[in-house]
């Protein structure tokens, strides 16, 4: 619990102190956001804001989670799984980010091509986790071996999350405020399940994410980017995974599964009869076209996480 405690505060510090240089030099080499078209009219004077700042936030993440799986004497292979897993998809969300940046519109990697990385780095947590853990997931007091669909699910669990995540980073400080519970509840369940290096990293992001707010609250002076979103979200299925918590995510992960339903619906339903369910997917452009404003979008998107988050652990004490 002590080392619990060292990577959450470590991590917070580390990335406040990272944050004061890293948005400083963005601005001095002008890297801002490129709005896309299709956004709120309201988002148009976002254009310019610094982005990339997932690079500090995993930084921060990675740095922590070290140190202190050092000090548990808790660095093995699953606490390397996870971090590699998790450099990986940084590398990916960075290179989108990169050419969203050369290109100087927000068109980076082609879906294809975005895919397919996280589908490769996404085999990494799933085929270890099968060999380590075998083909049996859990919910509760109740299990199911489903042999060799196990790392189809990994693989979908890791990429689903990664791409919602990402779909959910669309209001400053919306995508940290919604993760924090989420990371919250896959680390105490963790925690509870005896998987005390998920507890632990989980509580790095956890500090993370909070020392980012501080950037990312309205008016935001940085984005994550698709190099903190596309990070975090397969960080989180990854964490599912060797957690052992992977059904419960749906659960935990109640939003940002929320933010990608909508997109479908709304793509299946103007495909298919020329109508839209929303007003603008993902849905927290709907509330915001509703009249919301971002803040109060912010806070109950964050508030619903916390309370899933309490329903998901409560599902695994009393299942």
């Amino acid at each position: 619990m002590i080392m619990i405690t060292v990577a959450l505060l470590l991590s917070l510090v580390l990335c406040l102190l990272f944050g004061v240089p890293y948005i400083d030099f963005l601005r001095k080499k002008t890297i801002g956001q490129y709005v896309l078209d299709l956004a709120p009219e309201a988002h148009a004077k976002k254009a310019g804001t610094p982005t990339t700042g997932g690079v500090f936030i995993i930084l921060a993440i990675i740095i922590s989670s070290v140190i202190a799986l050092l000090m548990a004497e808790k660095m093995d292979t699953t606490a390397l799984v996870i971090l590699i897993t998790l450099f990986f998809m940084t590398l990916a969300g960075f290179q989108d980010d990169y050419l969203k940046i050369k290109g100087h519109e927000n068109k980076g990697l082609s879906p294809r091509g975005k895919l397919l990385r996280q589908i490769l780095i996404a085999l990494i947590p799933a085929i270890y986790g099968m060999q380590t853990y075998g083909t049996v997931v859990t919910l509760g007091s109740l299990s199911w071996d489903i042999g060799l669909l196990y790392p189809f699910l990994a693989v979908f669990i890791v990429t689903g999350a990664s791409n919602a995540y990402n779909l959910t980073d669309g209001l400053d400080g919306l995508a940290a405020s919604v993760g924090i519970p989420a990371f919250l509840a896959c680390g105490t369940i963790s925690f509870m399940s005896g998987h005390t290096v998920v507890a632990i990293i989980c509580a790095s992001v956890i500090g993370a994410s909070l020392g980012f707010l501080k950037y990312n609250k309205p008016k935001a002076q940085v984005f994550m980017g698709d190099t903190g979103s596309l990070a975090l979200g397969g960080l989180l299925g990854t964490l599912a995974i060797l957690g052992r918590c992977e059904l419960l995510l749906a659960v935990f992960g109640g939003v940002i599964v929320m933010e990608t339903l909508s997109v479908i619906i709304q793509v299946t339903s103007f495909k298919l009869t020329g109508k839209r369910v929303f007003k603008m997917s993902p849905i927290h452009h709907h509330f915001e076209l509703c009249g919301h404003s971002e803040s109060r979008i912010v806070v109950e998107f964050a508030t619903v996480s916390l309370i899933l988050g309490i329903i998901a652990v409560g599902l695994y004490i009393f299942l």
